[in-house]
């Protein structure tokens, strides 16, 4: 098997979804893309050509399932489908934003669990492998039936907030009841304190914040989720929050979808700030915006691509 600096037959294949993404993963890894074709016919359908052999290679496809999902859950799928007829040794679909996830549930009667069945698609198409990055719900790796490893992103988010608002007054804050153990161990991290805003959500994309748990009187404080859609539950918390006599509001999130008016609300929003990852492509509105930054999760994936290539263990990444 041939060698390739410090991978054993390792290629990379990119869809379109987050080709910025893609290239520092590859940058990271110190391995050129696989020459392949990733195009529309007129009618939209999604056509996958791989130009070169990969026969008893290590493929590793790199495709968010971010908007618009289903195209690019359908290059995705027809991806692995061809590298498998074309005799890949193993297919390890790296998703950096696994898309269906909030769907992992039955939320009422005769409604589906889109986040299992997505994983029998992606599984069905000849997948042996999936990467991902904060999974909104830790048990849709149990909806695979094929080694699934859940990254997290909380070590970037770290070193982002020790560079840019290290301070002993800092405390973290949970912007709902759900999100507290990912908030917990933040703190746990940053050796900060942890308050939890209880919130009631009338209706879908709307939420009304209700009272904060936790004295946050002069504090800066630090919101943290897996997702920021609308932005409506980060800007209200952020508001209760300085009603509550809080110094500032920061934002952090893994994966900013950012729909609708999201960018504007967040950028007329009390939000001091706004941290996304590049999980998601965004376009030149939330790039302009003066609130939202972006950071980086290539070397992440890209450490983690290289230690399943070589067979070491990818959990003591966060030891």
């Amino acid at each position: 098997m041939s060698e390739n600096n410090g991978t054993r037959g390792m290629k990379l294949l990119a869809g379109n979804s987050n080709r910025e993404l893609a290239e520092k993963i590859a940058a990271y890894v110190k391995s050129p893309f696989t020459k392949a074709v990733v195009r529309r016919f007129a009618d939209m359908e999604v056509f996958v050509e791989v130009q070169e052999n990969v026969r008893g290679e290590d493929m590793f496809v790199i495709q968010s399932t971010s908007f618009p999902a289903n195209d690019n859950l359908m290059e995705l799928l027809i991806a692995i489908d061809a590298l498998r007829r074309a005799s890949a040794r193993r297919i390890t679909a790296v998703i950096p934003y696994f898309g269906y996830a909030r769907q992992d549930r039955k939320v009422g009667p005769r409604t589906p669990i889109s986040a299992k069945l997505v994983a029998n698609l992606i599984t069905g198409a000849g997948a042996n492998r999936v990467l991902t990055v904060d999974l909104h719900a830790g048990q849709i790796q149990g909806f695979f039936d094929i080694p699934t490893d859940n990254l997290y992103a909380m070590p970037v988010m770290v070193r982002d907030i020790n560079d840019y608002l290290g301070g002993d007054n800092l405390m973290v804050v949970s912007p709902d009841v759900g999100g507290v153990v990912r908030a917990r161990a933040l703190a746990r991290r940053l050796g900060a304190d942890l308050a939890i805003v209880d919130k009631r959500r009338e209706r879908a994309g709307e939420s009304e914040v209700m009272n904060i748990i936790g004295d946050v009187e002069g504090r800066s404080c630090i919101l943290v989720d897996d997702i920021v859609d609308s932005g409506g539950t980060i800007c209200n918390a952020a508001e209760a929050l300085l009603a509550q006599g809080a110094k500032d509001v920061c934002a952090y999130a893994t994966h900013g979808v950012l729909s609708g008016g999201a960018v504007a609300r967040i950028q007329n929003s009390k939000l001091k700030s706004m941290v996304v990852t590049d999980s998601i492509d965004h376009g030149e509105e939330t790039r302009r915006s003066g609130k939202i930054r972006r950071i980086s999760i290539a070397p992440l994936i890209g450490e983690a691509i290289r230690r399943i290539n070589n067979e070491e263990s990818v959990s003591s990444l966060f030891d």
